[in-house]
């Protein structure tokens, strides 16, 4: 065989072992992308259970036997991603607290007339303690007061608070004004919870046209 053929049969078998090489570099990333999708699905699926165990039976039901039970996973599950029940507690305020960010931050972003982003938070006020959205509040409120006795859970707490005073400088510059809404509209959700039937839009609306008044807007009446 001369040497321009080795050189040719070298070549071939070089780029076969590197083709064989990627092949299996690709299959070790799909199987670890895999297993780390999994792994979300898993750990998202036990702080969703954790918050269905707060929203009923309270923050002090939440063990690792409880929620695991309510997601349809092992014990082993809860105790492989969660060191323990007060990391839970932690994941599922941070989940929540977040959702409701992202939720207000889509409103507060809305263009047009302000008010109709004020009607906006006045009808997501009203879904959100209309049943069955009401048992997640409850939940929320459950897990917020616990963050009151515990400073590691203020994180997300504080994060919302600043996504409130975001939506209240749409309307004003006032810093009492702002300071007045972020904790009235606790209030409001809070006192909702004791109310049958639920607060409607329109109720809310009427309620943060005092907190929120903005030029155009029809008074409230009196």
């Amino acid at each position: 065989m001369d040497t321009r053929a080795c050189a040719c049969i070298r070549t071939v078998a070089g780029v076969s072992d590197h083709r064989e090489r990627e092949g299996r570099e690709a299959l070790t990333m799909s199987t670890t992308d895999g297993r780390r999708a999994k792994g979300e699905r898993r750990r998202r699926a036990l702080i969703e259970a954790t918050l269905r165990v707060v929203e009923r039976d309270g923050a002090s039901g939440v063990t690792h036997r409880t929620v695991a039970r309510e997601a349809n996973l092992p014990t082993t599950a809860t105790t492989y991603y969660f060191s323990g029940v007060d990391d839970m507690l932690t994941a599922a305020l941070a989940v929540s607290m977040e959702e409701d960010c992202e939720r207000l931050r889509r409103i507060t972003a809305r263009g047009g007339d302000l008010l109709d982003v004020r009607r906006a938070l006045a009808e997501q006020m009203a879904g959100i303690v209309a049943a069955p959205g009401r048992g997640h509040l409850l939940a929320e409120f459950e897990l917020c007061l616990l963050a009151a006795r515990r400073l590691d859970l203020r994180e997300s707490t504080e994060q919302w608070k600043e996504v409130l005073a975001a939506f209240a400088r749409r309307f004003t510059t006032d810093p009492v004004r702002i300071r007045l809404f972020v904790g009235a509209y606790e209030g409001l959700l809070l006192r909702a919870l004791l109310c049958d039937p639920a607060p409607t839009a329109d109720e809310f609306d009427v309620l943060l046209r005092e907190l929120l008044p903005c030029a155009g807007g029809p008074p409230a009446a009196g």
